[in-house]
């Protein structure tokens, strides 16, 4: 049961929103229990509303990538909120943040702000439609894109956790639009962009899954899905909300070495603040209004005190910042990865950058079926042994989980040693 402070905050929440939360996987439905009720954070840690500290891999479901309340962000954020917090005008912030994201991302040649991950990738869809003159679009299972209707079939993230398959409310005649192969399959994404009536406006994907757990294309997958674009003059879609900044310096580009047509970036962006932003080549981004006739606006897109966040997190995460962070992230992984083989219980992991994630699964994990046969029971008991021991994972057995620049060696020293006595209780 939640302690007393939290459990009374949860009891006022519960009549004021649909289950007790602004999100649905906050609400604890896939490991069962009570939600965290948060009350500040700092560096690597969180404490809960009764106090009590817990070492967080969550970080915003990705967004801190720095920390919480990093000193270089707040003095970003209190030098912005001194000059206002909101203009509804061109400022010199955006332009900052959107020529540093053009220069680590060269192949986003011109960008447009928005408030949230789901504007974005819902304002590449349509941009996609109208620059192909196309309805379809190609998502494969497991991939979580927002919660626009188009997306809303056969999603990962809390739609998976809930074991929700499709959305009421979507009209049947937009999500035959919306076409769905499986992960790191190219045989029948092919079969499907080949036989699309009317062809394919875009094939969007995740580059590295992180909303059906972790899973990381197969060699050759994310070449062949731009082979297919190519070949059936659909646009290749990256969403990257998610792997942005995160799995490499310059996103999936760097990594994998395939270029999108447009590009969806999110959470990392805005520093902690909502900021989101969908971009690519020239020649697609110009059919965007004002200069082209693809309407999309947004009262707060280009916010100044999100501009200045994200402006500093960027800035501070250098390439060698960066590589630091991917190195604790693979000595947590590897570390877990020897939990589980001295627990003798099947388990699979893998690490990206400063992303991570792990199932209950002899492996390999290449798609989300393979992710749905993992043992959720054994996730739901771990889960709940390492919050109790002061670690914070993501509440779901289908949730990537990330690492920050607060996280040194005593973090994930001390994370080790808490998970293998976790991993001793949820095996007992």
């Amino acid at each position: 049961m939640a302690a007393e402070r939290s459990a009374e905050i949860l009891r006022r929440s519960i009549s004021l929103f649909p289950g007790g939360v602004n999100s649905p996987v906050r609400a604890f439905r896939g490991v069962g229990g009570d939600p965290v009720v948060a009350a500040r954070g700092e560096g690597a840690r969180i404490w809960d509303a009764d106090g009590k500290e817990y070492i967080d891999y969550v970080l915003s479901w990705g967004p801190l990538v720095l920390g919480h309340a990093h000193p270089m962000v707040l003095d970003a954020l209190d030098a912005a909120m001194r000059n206002g917090t909101s203009f509804g005008m061109p400022t010199e912030l955006e332009v900052k943040l959107g020529e540093l994201i053009r220069k680590r991302m060269p192949h986003v040649e011109m960008l447009r702000f928005v408030s949230s991950g789901t504007e974005a990738t819902m304002s590449a869809i349509r941009l996609a439609r109208a620059f192909t003159g196309r309805d379809a679009i190609l998502k494969f299972d497991g991939c979580y894109h927002g919660h626009a209707d188009s997306f809303l079939v056969r999603a990962g993230s809390g739609v998976a956790t809930l074991g929700l398959p499709n959305s009421p409310g979507v009209p049947a005649e937009l999500a035959a639009l919306t076409l769905t192969a499986p992960f790191n399959d190219l045989d029948e994404t092919r079969r499907l962009a080949i036989n699309a009536r009317g062809g394919l406006a875009a094939i969007i994907v995740e580059p590295l899954v992180g909303n059906s757990g972790f899973i990381p294309p197969v060699p050759g997958f994310l070449q062949g899905l731009r082979s297919i674009a190519d070949e059936t003059g659909a646009l290749l879609v990256f969403d990257e909300v998610m792997t942005g900044f995160r799995i490499a310096p310059a996103g999936a580009r760097e990594m994998f070495g395939v270029t999108a047509d447009i590009t969806t970036l999110g959470k990392v962006i805005g520093g902690g603040l909502p900021a989101a932003a969908y971009g690519g080549r020239r020649d697609i981004m110009e059919q965007i209004a004002p200069l082209g006739p693809v309407y999309q606006a947004g009262t707060l897109s280009g916010n100044p005190l999100a501009m200045a966040a994200g402006y500093a997190t960027l800035t501070a995460l250098t390439s060698e910042l960066h590589q630091r962070i991917a190195s604790r992230t693979e000595q947590l992984v590897s570390g877990l990865e020897d939990i589980a083989g001295r627990a003798r219980v099947p388990f699979t992991a893998g690490s990206a950058g400063s992303m991570w994630g792990f199932f209950f699964h002899p492996g390999p994990v290449r798609s989300f079926d393979d992710a749905k046969r993992s043992d959720v029971d054994l996730f739901r008991r771990f889960f709940h042994a390492a919050l109790d021991r002061g670690i914070y994972l993501a509440p779901s057995p289908f949730e990537a989980g990330f690492v920050s620049a607060s996280h040194g060696d005593r973090e994930v020293e001390e994370t080790l040693e808490r998970l293998e006595d976790a991993m001793r209780a949820a095996c007992a």
